[in-house]
């Protein structure tokens, strides 16, 4: 008996979407409204963590609680809102997705009443069986309950998934619904956290999905 067919679920922010700039520049606007340091791009990739409220604390060097990370999520939010559309897609995103063979979906932790317009506006929409992003009104936490919950609309068994992001936390993910996962190094996590994850790594979303390929083949 075959085993069903590899799905890919892509992330968005840092993955297809080559944001990073813009998220460093949007989390510095929310260190200065608490009067804390400005971090720098390699900073913010060897420090960023989800819950992004522990991210929040280490860096101000002070307790974030729920209300508190409520108002500074959205002065994040504003922030990035103002410069999204200075984002462009990831080099080689376009030829990435074409590379791979089977279904493949999206999977944010940005906004959903927000993703969904800007996908389309990337005209990627027609790539991707579902897309789908956070349904609440505040962000920053783990992905792994919003993974299970896609993947059941979607009617897909996560031993068949393969996951492509930038961060500790999709492989994470992946790993809760016993799916594999390759992270890719131009996003929001240091390159050396990644390669000590022991998960998959590549410096290319083409390369990414090459190894995608090989990982759900060696699970057949």
């Amino acid at each position: 008996m075959t085993s069903a067919p590899p799905h890919l679920v892509w992330d968005w922010n840092g993955t297809l979407l080559n944001d990073l700039s813009l998220v460093v520049s949007a989390t510095n606007v929310v260190f200065a409204s608490l009067g804390g340091p400005t971090v720098t791009l390699d900073e913010h990739r060897v420090r960023f963590r989800r819950p992004i409220a522990e991210y929040y604390a280490e860096v101000l060097g002070q307790a974030v609680d729920d209300d508190e990370f409520g108002r500074l999520d959205k002065v994040f939010h504003d922030a990035y809102r103002i410069g999204l559309t200075t984002c462009e897609l990831a080099a080689d995103a376009r030829a990435a997705m074409a590379a791979w063979p089977g279904s493949q979906s999206l999977l944010s932790m940005w906004f959903h009443e927000e993703l969904v317009p800007t996908v389309h506006t990337y005209g990627l929409t027609g790539h991707f069986t579902r897309v789908d992003g956070l349904r609440a009104t505040v962000g920053g936490g783990h992905k792994a309950e919003s993974l299970q919950l896609h993947l059941a609309e979607l009617g897909v068994d996560g031993a068949s998934v393969v996951l492509i992001g930038d961060s500790i936390d999709d492989a994470d993910a992946a790993l809760s619904v016993g799916g594999r996962a390759v992270l890719y190094t131009g996003g929001f996590t240091d390159p050396a956290r990644l390669r000590a994850s022991g998960h998959p790594v590549a410096d290319t979303l083409t390369d990414a999905v090459a190894l995608a390929r090989e990982v759900s083949s060696a699970d057949r």
